[in-house]
């Protein structure tokens, strides 16, 4: 029997999840890299290397990488000769308890606080837990006398386009994942790495899926020695074919959509085959260690050597520079889809809850607290401050989500620039073109670069939602690749 300290779990937890928080692996890295060499689509290749000056920047400062610090996701193994104790002489607790102390401890830490995201009451009031918990565990019992955790921080632009569905024995998994990709949209901000779960139950489909991602980026080495089952055949005929599919870097096209593609597969029901697929996005966070009885788990901090030759900023010498507080319906009609702009002035920030009290505000007919006339507005809720800095890590959201809110605001408003990231819907295209508007896509992933271009935050409205609030932020060479310009034409082809 061996025995481990409760506090030992809870410390260990704590520190992976800032640790993940700023530290992308190393295979990841070094994958993107490789993307980045091979792009010949000018839009993708300039999103790749905003990740990678992003991933620089966020290791070197030990800042988020990305304003979504994810949803606490752990997977324990515990093994049947492991005994929990507590050093501390307090009374032993429930894993779901330590753990979520241990999110707590972490995503309220003061050097470096992460975004809580969270919310209770689902289908009612929503409100955000202020420390994202709870954390969502796994536990397995398995043989020997040592305990193994998987901590990963996921997303929600990736989970939120996790696909399920049970195949017929004779049906081809590989053409099921090709057709989800378009609908998948480029939300979960790729390049990244897909997960695709196969047999067993739906709900066993979807964790294998999942579990699946947290494997090392192999693709490379797999193509070299080629395929010796049925498994590493499927890896290599979709990672071949969806990149093929020119989705690109965010959507933007280009040659790399996924970095690698990840299969596990489990004994199913002779009648089906339940398939689920799970995408990680750039984003990617996670970290293994075994406790067995001796202390906290120790991290080694990603060899600096990985982003050799990354620089320290970005900088697009066709770039087209734009005066925000000059903002006129002229010059966004003279924007073009696909070229590259740099953003300085003021802009205002506004996601899903914000939006929604501005458009019940017009529906009203009643005055909005901020004037949107001749505005932009960025889509986003930024990471807390800490010292030195105008805002924490703030990166877009999906813009897909305030696709029902854009013909209110164009139409009654006067705004004339939206900023978010991935596409736009059929029906906020129409409106834009109808209003002679823009969309502009910044990169998703890059929030701890994004920040460096916002030289002051003020909350203007709306301050009780949190990281929701609508901000005014000041901008200075704020990068955005106009994505829907005013006569309707889209960067985006799903």
């Amino acid at each position: 029997m061996r025995t481990i300290d409760q506090n030992d779990l809870l410390s260990s937890v704590a520190e992976a999840l800032q640790f993940i928080s700023h530290q992308h692996p190393p295979d990841f890295v070094r994958a993107l890299r490789r993307a980045f060499d091979a792009e010949t689509s000018a839009p993708a290749r300039a999103a790749i290397e905003q990740l990678l000056i992003n991933s620089r920047l966020a290791a070197r400062g030990r800042r988020p990488m990305c304003q979504d610090t994810g949803v606490v996701q752990i997977f324990l193994r515990i093994g049947v000769g492991v005994q929990f104790t507590r050093g501390d002489g307090q009374p032993l607790q429930g894993l779901q308890q330590v753990l979520d102390a241990a999110v707590r401890r972490a995503y309220t830490d003061p050097v470096n606080p992460l975004r809580a995201s969270m919310v209770r009451d689902p289908l009612g009031r929503r409100l955000n837990s202020r420390d994202n918990t709870p954390a969502i565990v796994f536990t397995d019992i398995v043989e020997g006398d040592v305990l193994e955790v998987l901590v990963a921080a996921k997303g929600g632009g990736g989970d939120v386009k996790a696909r399920f569905a049970t195949l017929n024995p004779s049906d081809s998994v590989a053409d099921w994942v090709l057709a989800q990709l378009p609908g998948m949209g480029a939300g979960w901000c790729p390049p990244g790495v897909l997960g695709i779960g196969i047999g067993g139950s739906p709900e066993q489909a979807m964790l294998l899926a999942k579990r699946a991602l947290f494997e090392p980026i192999d693709i490379d080495e797999l193509r070299a020695r080629g395929a010796t089952d049925a498994n590493d055949a499927l890896r290599l005929d979709l990672h071949r074919r969806i990149n093929v599919l020119g989705i690109g870097a965010q959507g933007l096209g280009g040659l790399t959509t996924v970095l690698d593609v990840k299969v596990a597969t489990a004994p199913c029901h002779a009648a089906t085959i339940p398939v689920a697929l799970v995408p990680n996005c750039a984003a990617t966070r996670y970290l293994r260690f075994t406790l067995d009885g001796t202390g906290p788990a120790t991290f080694e901090a990603t060899p600096p050597s990985v982003w050799d030759g990354i620089p320290d900023s970005f900088g697009a010498s066709d770039a087209l520079r734009v005066d925000l507080d000059q903002l006129d319906a002229a010059q966004v009609a003279a924007w073009c889809t696909g070229q590259t702009l740099l953003l300085s002035g003021r802009v205002l920030t506004a996601r899903d809850a914000a939006h929604k009290r501005l458009v019940d505000l017009l529906e009203r007919g009643e005055a909005l607290p901020v004037d949107l006339k001749s505005r932009a507005i960025y889509y986003v809720g930024p990471v807390d401050a800490v010292a030195g800095e105008a805002v924490g890590p703030a990166g877009p959201t999906t813009a897909t989500r305030m696709d029902k809110f854009v013909e209110p605001l164009l139409a009654r408003t006067g705004l004339l620039v939206m900023i978010g990231k991935a596409e736009r819907g059929p029906a906020a295209v129409d409106s834009i073109k109808r209003h002679g508007a823009a969309y502009l896509a910044a990169v998703g992933g890059a929030g701890y670069l994004l920040s460096k271009a916002i030289r002051e935050s003020r909350v203007v409205a709306f301050a009780d939602l949190g990281m929701e609030a609508i901000h005014e932020f000041e901008l200075v060479d704020f990068p955005a690749t106009v994505a829907v310009d005013s006569m309707g034409r889209t960067i985006h082809r799903f």
